[in-house]
């Protein structure tokens, strides 16, 4: 992704940026969405609860992550647009996922939560200007532009993706 400047991300999200091939963010959230859904929807149930090694993440706990993590993300993208010059820590995803019991979960529920989470990412990143999108602000001790942060999400989905269909399918 040659759209963006090395300042304006961290260099541990270089991996997941270089997966996105779209340029305009939210274009690439929309279809994103569309096709999460469909190869969520296409992995077999006795996959769900599936760890591929003990104390590997389930799908269940991929598709929780991914929501919780969209959500993290979103908020730093609206405090950094609105110009709110406080760092913001980072977030331990392990933590996160020990404490959201996904495998208590209903595999729909988890599908639908995330596709509300993310029709709300489409709708806030709907409203930023170039200017916002160029804003810079601090996550986890690192400079973070807006645009990079759309970049981040739609990379990261990208990174589990190719795990699950690596590692569990």
């Amino acid at each position: 992704m040659n759209i963006l400047d090395t300042n304006e991300f961290a260099p541990y999200y270089a991996n997941y940026i270089k997966l996105v091939s779209e340029q305009d963010i939210v274009k690439g959230l929309n279809l994103q969405k569309v096709e999460m859904l469909h190869f969520f929807k296409s992995i077999p149930v006795f996959k769900h609860e599936f760890q591929y090694a003990e104390g590997k993440w389930t799908v269940k706990d991929i598709i929780l992550h991914l929501i919780d993590a969209e959500r993290i993300f979103a908020y730093r993208a609206l405090r950094i647009a609105r110009n709110d010059n406080t760092a913001l820590p980072g977030f331990e995803e392990n933590d996160y996922v020990i404490s959201a019991n996904a495998n208590d979960r209903e595999y729909e529920s988890l599908l639908a939560e995330y596709e509300i989470v993310r029709n709300a990412t489409i709708s806030l990143f709907e409203t930023f200007s170039m200017e916002d999108l160029l804003r810079l602000g601090t996550a986890s001790n690192h400079n973070v532009s807006v645009r990079a942060i759309g970049y981040i999400m739609l990379g990261h989905e990208l990174h589990h993706k190719n795990i699950i269909l690596e590692r569990y399918l």
